[in-house]
């Protein structure tokens, strides 16, 4: 069994919109330069969304696909990112070269 839809009224007039004229879009006042803007925005107390710094891509094709998620402190994670960066290492990398250490370190002991 289907339900029939219940009729609107308007079901006539949409046959026919060949009388149908679109009115142009124009804009009365011109827009102020993008430098205004951010400036009024500014005095007003708005803050950007937009990121203020590139974020720093460490993706690269490694061949590593194994997923480990553990939770650290935000410092830790700060410590852990910079010393990867400041050896231009992916995290990946970063990791295996502290398990690799720490094996190393625990063989001597």
């Amino acid at each position: 069994m289907t339900k029939q839809r219940a009729d609107l009224g308007f079901g006539a007039a949409l046959d026919d919109l060949g009388s149908f004229d679109p009115k142009a879009q124009t804009s009365t006042t011109p827009r102020p330069p993008k430098e205004d803007v951010v400036e009024a925005a500014m005095a007003a107390g708005f803050r950007s969304r937009e990121p203020q710094a590139p974020k720093t891509q460490r993706r690269r094709r490694t061949g590593r696909n194994v997923q480990f998620n553990i939770k650290t402190t935000a410092e830790t994670i700060a410590a852990f990112c910079g010393i990867a960066d400041a050896n231009g290492w992916g995290l990946g990398e970063t990791l295996e070269r502290a398990v690799e250490l720490l094996q190393a370190e625990k063989r001597k002991g």
